[in-house]
């Protein structure tokens, strides 16, 4: 899961004219905005671990597929790469594990 965040000029209901807003996203869908001058957060509530485990499923029903069609371009390329890719994939899963707990952490 990603976390981002962006800064943008928002109409603020409660401040009543034109502030800096914080925008978080989380896998490019909205979660909170908050008003960087009157503190005041509106968030979407979503089921944190539901699109953890969409996003998981996506990602290991695809890899066929994904796999086939870079084969299917090029086989050289491909089979240079593979060693390296099999090595590095353990830490690539941990890194990615991580940065998805520190987002579910946030949530809880």
């Amino acid at each position: 899961m990603k976390s981002s965040e962006m800064e943008s000029d928002l109409y603020c209901i409660t401040c009543n004219e034109e502030t800096p807003h914080i925008i978080t996203y989380i896998n490019g869908n909205l979660e909170s905005v908050k008003c960087e001058e009157c503190e005041r957060i509106m968030k979407i509530q979503r089921i944190i671990m539901k699109e953890f485990y969409k996003e998981v499923y996506d990602r290991i029903s695809t890899k066929p597929s994904r796999i086939t069609t870079e084969y299917k371009e090029d086989l050289s390329r491909f089979l240079y790469r593979l060693p390296v890719r099999v090595i590095s994939k353990p830490y690539r899963i941990i890194s990615d594990l991580n940065e998805s707990s520190k987002v579910i952490k946030r949530f809880k």
